[in-house]
């Protein structure tokens, strides 16, 4: 219920502040377990991929936001869990994993860190490796604006116009045993392409013949 209400409540404020919009959000299945895949610029992302879907969005985050008080109880309610950015965090992987075959939603940024609004980052090896394990596709989507909203130095954020953009489902062969190399390599690259495919979009048949506006 909390998770619906701030959904909601965010959700009037980018319409009103940013005049946001959200095309393809059908894209994503209606239910079973998903990946949610997103460039990241800022620290608006997740909250806007949280609320372009109708589904409950469980965010790996990292740890150090679970440190900050009333931010870490307010992730934790929603459902999210901290990974160690560090190395490979086994704990983080074994909970993403059982989230996802639960066939809940688990929203991720492939690149690991925050690019510059500009030119993506190579995809971490992770968010393709989750996916084969858990044997559920990746929905790759396309956060357009924030750049403006934020820039470097800034921290009040203008009223610059925000557009997200999912896209069709990949859906990455099922291996719960291990996946070569080569496998990850294909996909983590595929999944970048049609990323940054999205960002180019500014109409509202770009992310597929199931783009609804929102």
């Amino acid at each position: 219920m909390l998770y619906g209400f701030v959904r909601s409540l965010l959700r009037l404020i980018w319409k009103l502040y940013f005049r946001w919009e959200v095309y393809g959000k059908d894209n994503l299945p209606a239910a079973g377990g998903a990946l949610l895949a997103a460039n990241h610029v800022s620290y608006l992302d997740p909250p806007l991929m949280g609320c372009a879907v109708d589904r409950h969005v469980h965010f790996m985050a990292k740890k150090e936001l679970f440190a900050i008080p009333g931010l870490g109880w307010l992730m934790r309610r929603f459902g999210s869990f901290p990974v160690d950015r560090g190395g490979a965090d086994r704990k983080a992987i074994r909970k993403a994993l059982e989230v996802l075959r639960s066939g809940h939603v688990v929203g991720i940024f492939p690149e690991g860190t925050r690019g510059d609004g500009k030119t993506l980052l190579k995809a971490q090896p992770g968010t393709v490796l989750l996916a084969a394990k858990a044997g559920v596709p990746i929905v790759p989507m396309a956060i357009t604006g924030v750049e403006r909203v934020l820039p470097p130095g800034r921290w009040f954020p203008r009223p610059a116009k925000i557009r997200i953009f999912i896209g069709e489902p990949i859906e990455v062969p099922a291996n719960e045993s291990g996946t070569s190399r080569e496998v990850l390599e294909k996909y983590s690259l595929l999944l970048m392409e049609r990323i940054d495919g999205l960002r180019s979009f500014h109409e509202p048949a770009a992310a597929g013949k199931t783009a609804v506006k929102v």
